[in-house]
């Protein structure tokens, strides 16, 4: 949780598909008859769209919103005015090179880069550690300006809406962010869904030419994709963000480098720019930020709020931009720790006008004072769309003028053991005791120049102070570990230091 807090028969059946069908063609022609047709900006072809340009823009203002608010800004004023430029450079050779662009740099460590409808293209800290050229950048920027230019954030809305299960919806959708408008809620949903072969085929051949097209070397591109097929294989069942929404269409290596080599035949010129960029990423946070809370063991620790808390024991737990979550392994109790906008009521008044507002239905509960800070604490029902009630766990919490935590957690049943471990962590809340728990080692890229030739675990061994394995930076660098290096090479590894 960020202290900012931009607070996640056969016969029949055969008739029944034909009909289906019909249906659906129909369904499909009345929808082109009603929207008119939309012109693909890189086919020029008439295509279906229930999203029209004007409403990609309001998408992608709205949905830019929300991520920023979800994920968070990478504060580095110089990186982001350099993937700013970099991402103008790509547009402007793009097929829709008046679109207002915009680029921006996410404080995740997820290694991810998605883009938005209208022109919203993003970024990962996590990614950008990842690459080792000006050039991979440049293919990775592509390769999302070109998911914008071809409008597949519209086709994927579109069918979406076609099959009958619209976007934004509930299921889909944490509850934080259904407090964001439904143009948001449309945006925050394409990002869970993931591309087709085809779009992502398209995606990487206009990657490779606006790539090319704005003067870098595109043959960087296939080693991109190898290096996330590293990182896929290395962390198992989990894949990376990119590879989740962004699958490998098939063979993808072998074609980007031959759409690469064809792109770049006959050019001389063409930027790769390694050691510039490696260097531009010298001091950036690796992984995840202690600074934005972290935990040992079941005790969470949020240096920049100063506070503590104790998490029942065993429990799954999760620290995000939005929240801090805690699920026990059978799912049948969780406490969600956020930020509570209060309009500058006590915590008491709080809860009272929530009742009042219906919000709700009924409280039992008193003011207290929670780690030493004033606070309301006890038990809700919540009313639920069926008409029925919940029972749940809450607590407010003022940690200073303006910012009021809410607790809230459930249990199967009302005054089990869960619900008072619920409660007995609510109450654990406090001031950071631990002076040295206010002040995490930061882990932090280093780019340093091998200080000798070898095999790069032969470097690796000569260069101290590293907190990554050999595997991990091995591919932090692109690298094989038997490969051979040589001295005054640039090289990325992992240290940590006070912030």
């Amino acid at each position: 949780m960020k202290s900012r807090l931009q607070i996640q028969s056969s016969g029949r059946r055969g008739a029944g598909r034909r009909l289906a069908a019909s249906l659906g063609t129909l369904f499909a022609l009345t929808l082109w008859l009603v929207w008119g047709c939309s012109v693909n900006p890189v086919t020029g072809k008439n295509e279906l769209s229930l999203m029209s340009a004007a409403q990609e823009v309001e998408v992608g203002k709205e949905g830019h919103q929300a991520v920023v608010s979800e994920y968070g800004v990478y504060p580095d004023a110089a990186l982001s005015r350099y993937v700013d430029s970099l991402g103008h450079a790509l547009a402007r050779v793009s097929h829709l090179p008046n679109l207002d662009w915009h680029f921006t740099v996410l404080d995740d460590p997820i290694v991810n880069a998605f883009a938005l409808p209208g022109g919203y293209i993003y970024v990962t800290r996590g990614i950008l550690a990842h690459l080792n050229s000006e050039a991979q950048l440049a293919g990775v920027v592509g390769h999302e300006i070109g998911h914008v230019t071809a409008r597949h954030g519209a086709k994927r809305a579109t069918q979406q809406q076609l099959t009958g299960l619209g976007l934004g919806v509930a299921g889909l959708l944490s509850s934080t962010v259904r407090e964001y408008s439904q143009a948001a809620q449309t945006a925050l949903g394409l990002l869970m869904l993931k591309y087709g072969r085809d779009d992502e085929n398209q995606a990487d051949e206009l990657g490779v030419n606006y790539s090319t097209g704005a003067g870098w070397d595109s043959r960087e591109m296939p080693g991109t994709y190898e290096l996330l097929a590293r990182i896929g294989a290395r962390s198992g069942s989990t894949l990376p963000g990119f590879l989740s929404t962004h699958p490998d269409p098939g063979d993808r290596q072998v074609r980007t480098t031959n759409l690469s080599r064809a792109a770049t035949a006959g050019k001389t010129g063409l930027i790769v720019r390694e050691r510039d960029y490696v260097r531009r990423l010298n001091g950036m946070v690796y992984g995840s930020d202690p600074r934005n809370g972290y935990f040992e063991g079941a005790m969470f620790y949020h240096p920049e709020m100063d506070l503590q808390m104790s998490f029942p024991s065993g429990w799954q737990t999760q620290n995000s931009a939005q929240a801090v979550l805690a699920v026990k392994p059978d799912q049948k109790a969780g406490l969600q720790l956020t930020l509570a906008n209060t309009n500058g009521l006590a915590p008491a008044e709080f809860v009272a006008e929530l009742q009042r507002q219906g919000k709700l239905a009924a409280t039992n509960g008193s003011g207290a004072s929670i780690g030493g800070f004033p606070a309301w604490s006890g038990v809700a029902t919540v009313p639920k769309a069926d008409g029925s009630t919940a029972r749940i766990v809450l607590a407010f919490v003022r940690r200073a003028e303006k910012t009021v935590l809410q607790l809230s957690g459930s249990s199967a049943v009302p005054g089990d053991a869960d619900e008072t471990a619920l409660l007995q962590s609510i109450r654990s809340l406090r001031a950071i005791s631990d002076a040295s728990k206010r002040n995490p080692a930061i882990p932090r890229l280093s780019v340093i120049g091998a200080p000798r030739s070898g095999s790069f675990q032969e470097v690796l061994n000569a260069i101290p102070n590293q907190t990554l394995g050999a595997d991990e930076t091995a591919i932090l660098n692109n690298r094989q570990l038997d490969q051979p290096v040589q001295s005054g090479e640039s090289i990325k590894v992992v240290r940590s230091g006070a912030r």
